[in-house]
């Protein structure tokens, strides 16, 4: 594990020999708030702004809600919430060209063909930036498989097309192909844009790769670096902490969601995508969610999660083929796909802030949040199996944003 010292250390290397006016910081939004990115990037907006130069701060939002000051001011004490700029996916965007629709059917074995428009901020492209710190961290993830670098920014500062089309290309590849793996289709989407339209902006990739056990941020590694090397390191060393082999499948999972970081079904459903490969044939999942308060992070996509609900892959793509609303917002069609347990083991929701109606309108079976946490309380819980006073075995997971759990035997056996 990296103590603060060495990581400080890093940072002050990474900058010398760089004569910087203007920078801009592309750091994750709240949702990754235990990637250690409010250190690094503090201390990074610190360090250049001591040497005078200019630096604006550019959330890696994607599709989700702003940073709100009260978490801007946990996540990035060091960095005024004035210097926040808010990134908007669908309208401040530049478009740089196309991923080919040939190249997409070639690493989709077929099952893509149109073309992906490849769009960023417009301030990425502005060339009075002399350096662009890219900051994330390398995670299992359900769409690209190792989450961050190139992600970053086509996703983070990305525009609609690029968004939409990514997740849908992942949902139809078959994201348990995919999850805790580099070279995935929608992750050589990704390299083919960064390549092709990016190669000659200066970008300096910051990625770390983090557990964070009882909530306490632990940092294994950090890579910076130009290229696709620190990914490629932080993917070996991610794979090593953040994927764990279960010995048997689970036959009951309680998943615990922080409400400062889970407000929504949308990033809940991580308890969903990460915990899929580890549970039985008609095994359950229970997720505490006392902050969910909504379905999706985008107004627009809310109402269209509470429309159609997480009905199962092939309903989606039957309803995705004859409704208009859903083609026109990809990413929302292939988050109900990844949603949805396919009807392999039953997904139940507690929570406090959405009625009974509405979690079963979505799909998701609902549970009274009291009374799941007198059984299941998290602060007795300890990470893995557990037996309780009545002999039910259970396996916990008190964050699930940070790792992926996978059965051995099912994984050893593809």
């Amino acid at each position: 594990m990296m103590r603060n010292e060495e990581i400080l250390a890093a940072i002050r290397a990474s900058l010398e020999g760089r004569a910087v006016k203007n920078a801009l910081i592309i750091p994750p939004d709240f949702t990754r708030f235990h990637s250690n990115a409010g250190l690094i990037a503090g201390e990074y907006y610190r360090l250049l702004t001591g040497r005078g130069a200019q630096v604006d701060v550019l959330p890696a939002l994607g599709t989700h809600a702003p940073v709100s000051p009260e978490e801007w001011r946990e996540m990035y004490p060091a960095i005024p919430y004035e210097k926040m700029i808010v990134h908007h996916w669908r309208t401040d965007v530049v478009k740089l060209g196309e991923v080919p629709g040939e190249f997409l059917a070639g690493i989709t074995d077929g099952l893509w063909t149109d073309p992906v428009s490849v769009e960023v901020n417009r301030r990425v492209m502005d060339e009075k930036y002399d350096l662009i710190l890219s900051i994330g961290q390398v995670v299992p993830h359900e769409v690209i498989g190792m989450a961050n670098h190139s992600k970053n920014l086509f996703v983070g500062v990305g525009g609609s097309d690029m968004i939409n089309k990514s997740h849908m290309v992942g949902a139809v590849y078959g994201l348990e192909r995919m999850m805790g793996k580099d070279h995935t289709p929608v992750r050589r989407m990704f390299d083919y844009a960064l390549e092709t339209y990016l190669a000659n902006r200066p970008i300096l990739w910051v990625l770390t790769v983090t557990t964070a056990p009882g909530g306490e941020i632990q940092t294994h590694g950090l890579f910076i670096g130009e290229g696709r090397k620190p990914l490629e390191d932080a993917i070996a060393l991610a794979q090593q902490k953040n994927i764990d082999f279960v010995e048997k499948p689970i036959k009951k999972c309680v998943v615990y969601l922080d409400p400062r970081e889970f407000k929504s079904t949308w990033l809940g459903n991580k308890a969903v995508y990460r915990t899929r490969m580890a549970i039985a044939d008609g095994g359950e999942l229970l997720i505490l969610a006392p902050g969910v308060e909504r379905f999706g992070e985008d107004g627009a996509v809310d109402a269209l999660i509470r429309k159609y609900g997480y009905c199962g892959r092939l309903k989606v793509l039957e309803l995705f083929r004859e409704n208009q609303d859903l083609r026109d917002n990809m990413g929302a069609a292939a988050h109900l796909i990844h949603g949805s347990s396919d009807g392999r083991f039953t997904v139940t929701y507690a929570v406090k802030k959405i009625s009974r109606a509405e979690i079963e309108g979505a799909c998701f079976a609902s549970a009274d949040y009291d009374e799941m946490v007198k059984r299941y309380d998290p602060q007795k819980l300890a990470y893995g199996f557990n037996t309780l006073p009545d002999g039910e075995e259970i396996y916990f997971i008190p964050n699930p944003a940070l790792g992926l759990w996978i059965d051995r035997g099912r994984f050893t056996g593809q």
